[in-house]
């Protein structure tokens, strides 16, 4: 993942602002589009180890157009998720192995060790991490992806 750093100088009497850039999808990820429960999303699919293990990791903010990451797992298993370098508020949503929402979290940004877990309620087959509030899906919740 490339992270792009821009900076502005400023005169006496010129004050300019810079937001942070969007980002841009991680390495090895893709962007596909998603359903919950009759949403539709854009998500950057996370769908290998590394890139399961950066996850949004330094990320400022989502371009336009992209609702936040699925993170596609092999197996059903318990999973935990961390907050460590993350730096957007996000909602995380766990599937079970048939698509279902059996249930989420709110996790803060965490700047540095320790950071607390975040874990699956039950084995989950996928992991949809969303800005905090942005979604309100129903427990039950059914995920299609392609």
């Amino acid at each position: 993942m490339a992270v792009v750093l821009t900076g502005c100088a400023a005169t006496a009497d010129q004050t300019t602002t810079t937001a942070p850039a969007p980002a841009a999808a991680p390495e090895g990820s893709r962007t596909e589009a998603i359903s919950v429960d009759g949403a539709d999303l854009k998500v950057w699919v996370a769908d290998s180890a590394s890139v399961r293990s950066q996850g949004l990791m330094g990320v400022e903010s989502l371009p336009d157009g992209v609702d936040g990451m699925l993170f596609v797992f092999e197996n059903a298993s318990l999973r935990s998720f961390h907050m460590l370098d993350t730096r957007l508020a996000l909602d995380i949503w766990w599937f079970d192995a048939d698509g279902h929402l059996i249930g989420s979290d709110e996790m803060e940004p965490c700047p540095e060790e320790p950071c607390p877990s975040h874990s699956s309620p039950d084995e989950v087959a996928w992991a949809l991490e969303t800005p905090l509030g942005d979604f309100d899906f129903p427990m039950g919740a059914v995920l299609s992806t392609g």
